[in-house]
């Protein structure tokens, strides 16, 4: 249920969302996850609740969603009240990355309640969402897909069109072998967003997978038994990005830029662009590759 308390002369107010015990774990761990939850505990018969309500309420909606306010009725939800040791109300915590950081008891002032705010999302501090996602991509960086795909959705959920939220959970459903997912996700976006650079190199990455192989021995052993068949080289440069074997079709194509640089106008080397485009330019691969390029091309 979303309430809101305040009274007359309040301002505008942060809509609250009334929380439980099946619903804390959603709305307060893990959404605190992507930026600050201040959680407000009160109860029907509290008149200081009734008094600091509006004032939190107005405080949070000056932050313009840097901070999620949330209530809890402890008549109701007792459990939550035991859970967090309240002694009294009216009690305000404050959660950041899944755990309680801040708090206060008792009725505050307008000026208390802002400095209280302010040392929790900090008033010109990182944009909570862009802390999320640079946690994300991290985890991206790392290997922990699952992980970065739910951070990404998450962030998705906030800012729908946050380009680079798009692009990191695609790469991170590709990564997990849901292409389609990926996929599925381009599809719902509009021309302006497809053009995106970013975007663009998840499309090549797309690209990429569509173009596995069914023999890769037989593309193996046939540059093994032909070193100078670039047409070869290539193909088989391209099934191992295909089968995501970055650095082993990197290397493909360095030998024929090694060998004959200016070979089918400089397929290798047009190749390999492509293969920086799909991977994005921090991605391991892409920055060997590079310096590869760039020793073999200038030898």
């Amino acid at each position: 249920m979303i309430i809101g308390e305040g009274g007359e002369g309040a301002g505008p107010a942060a809509a609250a969302v009334e929380v439980t015990a099946a619903t804390f774990q959603a709305e307060v761990l893990q959404e605190s996850m992507t930026r600050p939850v201040v959680v407000d505990l009160w109860a029907p018969w509290c008149g200081p609740c009734k008094q600091l309500a509006p004032v939190l309420e107005k405080a949070v909606a000056a932050l313009k969603g840097k901070v999620k306010l949330v209530k809890v009725n402890i008549d109701a939800e007792p459990q939550i009240a035991q859970m967090l040791r309240v002694q009294s109300i009216p009690a305000v915590f404050a959660f950041a990355k899944g755990q309680p950081v801040d708090g206060f008891v008792g009725a505050q002032s307008a000026s208390q309640i802002e400095a209280f705010l302010a040392r929790l999302a900090g008033p010109a501090g990182p944009d909570p969402l862009e802390q999320a996602l640079e946690q994300a991509q991290q985890l991206l960086d790392q290997g922990a897909l699952d992980q970065a795909a739910t951070l990404f959705e998450r962030i998705l959920a906030h800012d729908p069109g946050h380009i680079d939220a798009i692009a990191g959970r695609c790469r991170a459903l590709i990564g997990l072998g849901q292409a389609d997912a990926a996929g599925a996700l381009l599809a719902t976006l509009d021309e302006a967003t497809l053009a995106d650079e970013k975007i663009q190199g998840v499309k090549a990455q797309l690209a990429l997978l569509a173009d596995a192989p069914d023999d890769l021995a037989g593309l193996e052993a046939k540059v093994a038994a032909a070193g100078n068949d670039f047409a070869a080289r290539l193909e088989l440069a391209r099934a191992y990005a295909a089968c995501d074997r970055r650095s082993a079709a990197v290397d493909q194509l360095i030998a024929i830029v090694v060998a004959q640089r200016d070979w089918n106008d400089q397929a290798a080397r047009k190749q390999l662009l492509t293969f920086f485009e799909a991977w994005g330019p921090a991605d391991q691969a892409t920055l060997e590759g590079r310096r590869k390029l760039s020793s073999a091309w200038f030898r």
